[in-house]
């Protein structure tokens, strides 16, 4: 990521690169997501955690500190895709910041991430909204032999530094073993 590369050229001891190193984040892949979770703080009351069902997609990071993300939370009235391309960035050892476009603007999204290598998990929790509330991912770095997330977007759902809803994609099901693709369905 870009800030390892900073970091890199500003550290003059070990124990100064060691932790420029820490701020590299995790490494870029594509990480499939396996949970989502609502925390509300803003409702009177205790606080609720609420888990969102029906979570799938994937998060891509690129080496050249720029991310792809594709999700998918299918509810009761249908499904729902999310598509949205930025810059990621890693301002300290366990924060994650997304900055993006809508049609709102520039937007940024902060918040804290935990990768573990071992397994490939990366938890991440972002500030929400309403202020207070915050969103919490669970994702698994997509490794070879594993089967691919349950969204992949379609060429056109790639705008750069875009968040979009997309609406007229079915989600593809989870596979326990890759099958050889017939021909592309017509898009509706």
């Amino acid at each position: 990521m870009p800030n390892a590369f900073v970091c890199l050229l500003a550290g003059s001891s070990l124990l100064a690169a060691g932790q420029c190193l820490a701020q590299a984040g995790p490494p870029p892949a594509t990480y499939a997501y396996a949970a989502y979770t609502v925390l509300d703080r803003t409702t009177p009351g205790p606080d609720s955690l609420t888990a969102v069902p029906n979570v799938g997609g994937s998060l891509r990071l690129n080496a050249d500190g720029t991310y792809h993300k594709s999700l998918s939370i299918v509810f009761p009235a249908g499904p729902r895709y999310f598509a949205q391309t930025g810059r990621v960035s890693f301002p300290a050892p366990d924060s994650i910041v997304f900055a993006f476009s809508d049609l709102k603007g520039p937007d940024v999204q902060r918040g804290t991430y935990r990768y573990e290598p071992a397994t490939g998990r990366l938890r991440i929790n972002l500030a929400g909204y309403p202020p207070g509330n915050e969103g919490r991912y669970e994702l698994f770095e997509v490794r070879q032999g594993s089967h691919a997330p349950l969204y992949s977007p379609a060429p056109d759902d790639l705008a750069p530094t875009s968040t979009k809803v997309l609406r007229s994609r079915q989600p593809q099901q989870r596979l326990k073993k890759p099958v050889t693709p017939s021909k592309p369905r017509p898009r509706r």
